[in-house]
């Protein structure tokens, strides 16, 4: 769910927030952990599925890029680790909220230090933003559409940072708290905005050490971290496969103490039986579905007919008795999580295309669209894909093996993750791609803006005027009942044209070595990634 800020009538009343103190995650452990005593000292050994793009958080969106950079970095505010979707601060260390919801005014811890020596200031944090918000001409900004009502970004002095508003925004501070949002030197932003697509330097709890493509990523503590005595760990160590079973390898043969992202159950399984209690499973729902992305722009799929056939010859019902054992696939649900307060009701769904509950009925409404649209003989067609086989390729199969039952044969051709996101969002080259949508948390301003004409995230490339109205409407929308009319009316535009094409919710299983203690698994593999506070245990 998204952070929720109490409102009793009146606009004032919402926004009259005193001041938020929070000091930089310090947060509450675990009762159990918090009786033992943190032990310095090792490395983190961690396996990961696959090398990223760039190593420029504001400009990618996978979990290649910040499970391996995050710990390098620092961020205006964070989710706390150990209470999502809670809201505390990083580098700043209190903030309030003018009563008319136009102005956010953030002080910045002082004494923070770059890597490089040199201090933290405002002024870096207004660098920071100004690249996400208003990006550079030849700067990719992913997330831009998620700070639709910032006016400006202002630091009228060393520790002050403001933030000013076209309007007042519903979710701006938890937009605020994104690990993606991690803090830049001005200096080096001022030579070049794409300078940290290549190079690496933050103010987080540890320093880069070394990045061999393909093998292995490395950071080591920093000791001027501005969180005393932390980390507690000499430094974290991934090592790079996109092959599930050598990630799972590497967790039972010691090699590796966690994976992050996720394992099968039946590699998980397998792991306990060999280890039993020097393991730990924590299993939770993710922020984010499996879906396909439909190039808008190329025929056939002008056509929303074809679009709509595709989807309808998806069986979501069936995938999710089949995919959860394989992938974690398992939730049936629009744009937003299932179960959250955004998510559109079931018996709302199941009256859009692919979501009938009826397959047999789905597929003759494929076949009949199909021959409407002068396909009666079938289509060939090809699906691109990442070379991750978790839960990409299993998800792919699938799919491929459900649309032969309506006609369409499909080639699958994974490729690797940077030119699978070359393909997908920089050059539209593309008919059908395995496109997920995962965010930091539950709000529809992450989720949504995707869908809005021209995001870099809208990979289907389409236009429609109806959606981007009802994203800005929702966004600048306080009331949480009117906000979700408004978001469940978006969803049936995308939904009822076949724009996108959602497959299944996501649940994860983070597997770990005991030895590794204080790490909490939050609903995202995007957030709690800065390792400040783990430690391992003596054996």
């Amino acid at each position: 769910m998204a952070p929720r800020i109490r409102r009793q009538g009146t606009l004032v009343t919402f926004v009259l927030l005193v001041v938020l103190v929070a000091s930089v995650v310090v947060a509450t452990r675990t009762a159990a952990e918090a009786a033992e005593t943190p032990r310095r000292g090792g490395i983190l050994l961690a396996v990961i599925g696959a090398d990223p793009p760039s190593l420029d958080p504001h400009q990618e969106s996978t979990f290649a890029n910040i499970q391996l950079v995050a710990p390098l970095y620092s961020t205006l505010l964070q989710i706390d680790p150990y209470s999502y979707p809670k809201i505390v601060g990083d580098v700043a260390t209190e903030w309030k909220i003018a009563p008319d919801g136009l102005t956010y005014i953030f002080k910045i811890r002082q004494g923070i230090r770059f890597h490089d020596g040199s201090t933290l200031t405002a002024a870096d944090v207004k660098a920071t933003y100004d690249k996400i918000v208003f990006p550079p001409e030849g700067v990719r900004s992913v997330r831009k559409n998620a700070y639709t009502a910032v006016a400006s970004v202002e630091a009228p002095d060393p520790s002050t940072v403001v933030f000013k508003l076209k309007f007042p925004s519903a979710s701006l501070l938890g937009n605020l708290a994104s690990p993606w949002n991690v803090i830049y030197p001005k200096k080096y932003l001022d030579k070049d905005p794409n300078y940290f697509k290549t190079n690496v330097m933050g103010s987080g709890p540890f320093t880069f050490k070394g990045y061999t493509r393909g093998a292995t990523f490395e950071g080591q503590r920093n000791p001027d971290y501005f969180v005393k005595d932390r980390p507690y760990l000499d430094g974290y160590k991934f090592f790079i496969s996109p092959e599930t079973s050598v990630r799972a390898a590497a967790i039972r043969s010691g090699r590796a103490y966690i994976e992050f992202r996720d394992l099968p159950n039946a590699e998980v399984e397998a792991i306990r039986k060999q280890l039993g209690d020097k393991v730990v499973v924590q299993t939770t729902p993710m922020t984010g579905q499996f879906g396909i992305a439909i190039n808008n722009t190329a025929k056939p799929f002008t056509d929303v007919r074809v679009r709509q056939a595709l989807t309808l010859g998806l069986d979501r019902y069936t995938a999710s008795k089949v995919l959860y054992g394989l992938t974690g696939l398992r939730g049936i649900g629009g744009l937003m999580r299932p179960g959250t307060e955004w998510a559109m009701p079931e018996a709302e769904l199941q009256k859009l295309p692919g979501f009938w509950k009826d397959g047999e009925k789905s597929r003759a409404e494929a076949k009949r669209l199909l021959a409407e649209a002068g396909y009666a003989n079938g289509l060939k067609l090809t699906l691109k894909n990442r070379n991750v086989k978790l839960p990409y390729q299993d998800f792919a199969v699938f799919a491929i093996q459900e649309w032969r039952k309506i006609g369409i044969e499909v080639e699958h051709r994974p490729l690797e993750t940077a030119a699978w996101f070359n393909d997908g969002q920089n050059t539209g080259n593309f008919e059908l791609i395995i496109a997920p949508t995962v965010e930091f948390m539950d709000d529809p301003d992450q989720f949504l803006g995707r869908y809005a004409t021209g995001s870099t995230q809208n990979w289907g490339r389409y236009s429609d005027p109806r959606i981007d109205d009802l994203f800005s409407r929702q966004a600048r929308t306080l009331d949480p009942a009117e906000r979700k009319k408004l978001v469940n009316e978006l969803e049936k535009i995308v939904l009822g044209n076949a724009y996108y094409m959602p497959g299944l919710w996501w649940t994860r299983n983070v597997v770990h070595w005991a030895k590794v203690k204080n790490y909490v698994a939050p609903p995202s593999h995007y957030t709690n990634q800065k390792l400040q506070d783990v430690w391992l245990a003596e054996e």
